[in-house]
């Protein structure tokens, strides 16, 4: 039990920082549970359910403040929930998972160092099939390794000038929730029929910690004017972490 209660300290710590930005923390919740030796098997359900947790509260407060851009996001997320979906039904080797998990985890840290505000000028709309095809890919990634996508997806709305950064992300926080919610019904129809589905409850410190962290994060995202320091260091801890992960996947 200390040893789950000081992963619940780590995962509080995530989701406040991650919620921050507008993301949810999947990636590093399912980096610190393979570091922990949790079976991987059922990681990304644990990962996503915390990512349900953070998310949902975030989508609530950027609605209700305005920022939520519905009608823009439907090209989005059309494709990207059936693929979580697909994604989440796979099981694929321990070895491959981690180097997965590393590998997005470097993209996270990327993603996270070059975050800048979007550049003045008019906002614009994404090309019609642009928007089905990048929802779809990342979708899919985010059901197999239990992450929500929104890590990926808010760089290059950035760098399209999608919209103001605040709007940006509210709108990676909507489509972490919706990833997150069809790649749990995968992992869940999976694991169901493995049996395994019950090894998952022992976790449940890990949500309060998460529900916790995530509506401070998200509270200091929406009122402060800037949370550069608080990016960059994450962003750090992100890349020590992926740097582990591919170092142990790589059997040295």
């Amino acid at each position: 039990m200390t040893a789950l209660l000081g992963l619940a300290g780590l995962f509080l710590a995530t989701a406040l920082a991650y919620a921050m930005v507008g993301f949810g923390g999947g990636s590093t919740y399912t980096a610190l549970l393979v570091l922990a030796d949790t079976d991987y098997r059922i990681l990304p359900a644990i990962s996503l359910a915390c990512n349900i947790t953070v998310v949902t509260g975030s989508v609530l407060q950027y609605s209700s403040a305005g920022l939520v851009r519905w009608k823009q996001l439907v090209p989005l997320v059309a494709l990207s929930i059936p693929m979580a979906w697909l994604g989440g039904l796979m099981e694929i080797p321990e070895r491959l998972f981690i180097t997965i998990l590393g590998l997005a985890l470097l993209a996270s840290a990327a993603a996270l160092m070059i975050r800048q505000p979007a550049p003045a000028g008019p906002r614009k709309s994404l090309p019609p099939w642009s928007g089905p095809a990048l929802g779809g890919g990342i979708g899919f990634l985010a059901g197999l390794v239990g992450i929500g996508g929104g890590i990926f997806l808010a760089p290059i709305l950035h760098f399209l000038r999608w919209g103001k950064a605040r709007e940006i992300a509210a709108a990676a926080s909507v489509f972490i929730l919706v990833n997150s919610l069809a790649g749990l019904a995968g992992q869940f129809q999976r694991l169901s029929g493995s049996g395994d589905i019950g090894a998952i409850i022992d976790y449940w410190p890990l949500l309060p910690a998460v529900l916790i962290g995530g509506q401070i994060g998200v509270w200091l995202g929406r009122t402060r004017t800037s949370e550069v320091w608080l990016i960059r260091l994450t962003a750090l801890l992100v890349l020590f972490v992926a740097v582990r992960l591919l170092w142990r996947a790589s059997g040295f």
